[in-house]
């Protein structure tokens, strides 16, 4: 670990709690609403689709920092992972969407 050390209590959990409950009640909101403006098509799907993947990601980040203890970890560390991370996901998200796309055509 660094030198920067990781928070005691269960304050911090509770604040990432309310973080990530927060996130997924807007998710689940929007699931149901689905305002018509954003249902525009943008990149092969709808700007909602990239509303929840983006949010999704947002989620994952915080329980991969917080929860797997990334966070404390040194910055070598934390490079290694989330550089591949931050190549991958947008290109296997394109491939999706691009290849979701072409399946209307067929």
């Amino acid at each position: 670990m660094s030198n920067e050390h990781a928070p005691t209590g269960t304050a911090w959990i509770w604040k990432i709690f309310w973080l990530l409950l927060a996130i997924t009640a807007i998710e689940v909101a929007l699931g149901i609403v689905k305002p018509e403006f954003l249902l525009v098509q943008f990149s092969g799907t709808s700007l909602l689709n990239l509303i929840f993947i983006g949010m999704t990601l947002v989620k994952a980040a915080y329980i991969v920092q917080y929860f797997m203890h990334l966070k404390y970890e040194v910055s070598t560390l934390r490079r290694a992972i989330y550089l591949p991370a931050l190549i991958l996901i947008p290109y296997l998200t394109a491939i999706i969407l691009i290849e979701g796309q072409a399946l209307y055509g067929v």
